[in-house]
This record gives C-alpha cells, sequence and structure tokens, in this order.
C-alpha cells in the first residue's frame, strides 16, 4: 500500500502541544504496516482517559484538555487516526473503510493493554469509540459522548450533512483549517489554523480526510451497517456510566444526544449537559467546560475494585 508520511518539520511550529510522540505499528490490511501516532500523558498506572477526535482534527484537538486530566491524576492517551495528524496516510481514498479504522484503533488498545477506559469522543471519534465500546464492553468503564453518534443508515440523516458530503468531495483543494473555523463559534488564532493544516502539506495527504464523509452510513445497506446494529444491541444493554456532552450550536449532530439518553441505560441518572457557545469542535470552543464536566462526571463515578 503507498502511503505518505508527515514531515517533522511541518510541526515545527505547534503551538500548545509540548506532547512527546509516540508510534505503533498497524497493519495496512495489504502485507504492510503503518505508524500510528499518539499521545500518553501523565502516570502510567492511572485511570486511561481515552480522547479520540474526528474529521478532519487530530489529536491537537484536545491540546487544552490533556494538561488539566492529567494533573488531575489521570492517564491520557490521545491517538492521530491513520490518515491524520502525525500518523502515515494511506494515499488512495479506498485504504480507508469504517472497519478498518475500527481496526486500527482496536489494534492501539491490545497493544497498549489499556483496561477500564474512559472513552471521550466527539465526531468520528463516536462512530469508531462506540463500535468499540460494543465490541469491547470490558474494557471500558465509562463513555462521555459529545456531538457524535452510531448510525445505521436506518434513519435520515440531516440535510447539512449532505451538503458536507458533496462539499467534501467536489472541491479542488479540501480545506481542512477552514473547515475547522467553519464548525467553531469562537475566533481561532492563525497559529491554531496553521496546526490544522500542518498534517497536510499537499493534496496527496488528504485522502483520508476526503474519504470520511463518504463511509458515513447513510442507507440500511451501506457496508457499515451491519456491524453498527449488532453495535446498538450491545449498547442497548451498556449500564456503565455514559454522559452527553452536546454543543448548542452543532446542526449537524443535534439531538444525538436525547438518542443515546433514551436508549443507552448508563445515561440513566447522569448529569447531561449542553455545552453553551460551543460549535461541532466543542473542544475549540470551551475546552474548560468540556473538561469540567468529564473530571466532574468521572469523580460522581468511581470505578469499583473488587
Amino acid at each position: 500500500m503507498e502511503f505518505l508520511s508527515t514531515p517533522q518539520n511541518c510541526f515545527a511550529n505547534l503551538v500548545d502541544y509540548p506532547f512527546a510522540e509516540h508510534f505503533i505499528q498497524v497493519s495496512d490490511n495489504a502485507g504492510g504496516e503503518l505508524n500510528l501516532h499518539y499521545v500518553d500523558e501523565g502516570p502510567k498506572d492511572g485511570e486511561v482517559v481515552l480522547m479520540l477526535h474526528g474529521e478532519p482534527s487530530w489529536s491537537y484537538l484536545y491540546r487544552h484538555m490533556i494538561t488539566p486530566v492529567v494533573d488531575a491524576g489521570y492517564r491520557v492517551i490521545a491517538p492521530d487516526l491513520i490518515g491524520f495528524g502525525k500518523s502515515d496516510k494511506p494515499t488512495e481514498q479506498g485504504a480507508y473503510t469504517y472497519q478498518t479504522h475500527v481496526d486500527w484503533i482496536r489494534a492501539l488498545l491490545l497493544t497498549l493493554k489499556l483496561s477500564e477506559i474512559t472513552l471521550v469522543c466527539q465526531d468520528w471519534g463516536g462512530l469508531i469509540g462506540l463500535r468499540l465500546v460494543a465490541e469491547h464492553p470490558d474494557l471500558f468503564a465509562r463513555v462521555l459522548a459529545a456531538n457524535t453518534m452510531l448510525p445505521t443508515g436506518d434513519h435520515a440523516l440531516p440535510e447539512a450533512f449532505h451538503k458536507w458530503k458533496d462539499f467534501s468531495q467536489q472541491v479542488e483543494i479540501f480545506p481542512v483549517a477552514g473547515i475547522i473555523k467553519g464548525a467553531t463559534t469562537t475566533s481561532l488564532s492563525e497559529s491554531t489554523l496553521a496546526a490544522y493544516n500542518a498534517p497536510f502539506p499537499d493534496e496527496s495527504y488528504k485522502a483520508g480526510v476526503r474519504q470520511f464523509p463518504l463511509l458515513v452510513p447513510a442507507t440500511p445497506n451501506d457496508p457499515a451497517t451491519a456491524a453498527n446494529r449488532k453495535a446498538w444491541q450491545v449498547l442497548q444493554r451498556f449500564n456503565k456510566p455514559f454522559i452527553t456532552a452536546f454543543s448548542d450550536s452543532d446542526p449537524v449532530t443535534a439531538g444525538g444526544d436525547d438518542i443515546m439518553q433514551k436508549l443507552i441505560p448508563g445515561c440513566q441518572g447522569q448529569h447531561h449537559t449542553t455545552i453553551i457557545n460551543g460549535g461541532h469542535f466543542l473542544q475549540e470552543d470551551q475546552p474548560q467546560a468540556l473538561t469540567k464536566v468529564l473530571l466532574d462526571f468521572m469523580q460522581a463515578n468511581p470505578i469499583c475494585t473488587q
């Protein structure tokens, strides 16, 4: 499989991202291996918080949350999905499937031997992370879902999604930082926008970001539909603590929190919240508010040890 690795000098001037690099190798499903980058901060024996980003961001999205969560005594793992951030980037869109993304993050969990995980997921971080929760419920202790969902294609997706999908395939130059900027409610600095562009020196690096919109199950016969339906069967029995923290200004995922609260038993009795003045990328708009929700949630739902 052909792939690209973003040159290190592209990341030379990152602001507010002081984290050491870590890599594992994962299968490219063609007999080769890809490097998957992840942040690993905090005590190695601390409770694990897994922060999963989505489209078209990378672990940089969580930079304002990682340090305070570590300061609270937890270990934070924040990977870059294959095709994003500092991870390798296959150059053909067809190399990326929903299943391969799930398998690549599964490989991270198993390689690092993570357990009693608290999942924080947004956008595709939820499409991938919630599948893993359903397929490995024994590895997860808690879930915080923010502006995400686990679609099966059995229900119509918002018109905003279909417009986004069309745009992603038709635009000549995929404007990564512009997408982040357009889906936030706050003003982003030039250095922040440059950091979101950093993993993608040119269009040849962007096959993964272009492919993601095509992978969202939008019809009942989508390749991922059966697996997501099966995942929902497990999630509808998942009774470990599960909280939603959606923002008030995201037209794509609005209402997904209500569905999860209704269907997932672990949502019962939790202090679900709507974060005010947050766009789709609420980690950019309201990182302190989302961090507080996370830490309060974890402290209110301690892991029971035998």
